[in-house]
């Protein structure tokens, strides 16, 4: 699925232009990138987390020559997926988890 068929099927269930709904999704995705710039987790309960993780300078290898080179530190964007989203993604995994959790 690519933006287009998300902003049909807001479109759709909302009963929305497309334009209208394109114009939702865009806000949406502005306003996680701008708080997880600055630094701020974007929880949403039930689906994920999106936050920055900062990655330590480190050693690594050209994979032509060989040759060491230094990466350096940098911050990259993460999403840790909520209980909810991994029990739709495989209900099996969510039912082992929750039957080792009942013991």
């Amino acid at each position: 699925m690519n933006r287009a068929d998300l902003i049909e099927v807001l479109a759709a269930k909302h009963d929305l232009s497309k334009v209208a709904a394109g114009a939702i999704l865009e806000t949406l995705i502005d306003t996680i990138q701008n708080a997880v710039k600055k630094d701020d987790p974007v929880q949403l309960v039930g689906f994920g987390t999106f936050k920055s993780a900062k990655r330590a300078a480190r050693t690594g290898k050209n994979p032509s020559t060989g040759a060491a080179l230094k990466i350096p530190a940098s911050t990259v964007p993460k999403f840790v997926p909520g209980a909810k989203f991994k029990a739709v993604v495989d209900p099996k995994a969510a039912k082992r988890k929750a039957d080792k959790a009942g013991k």
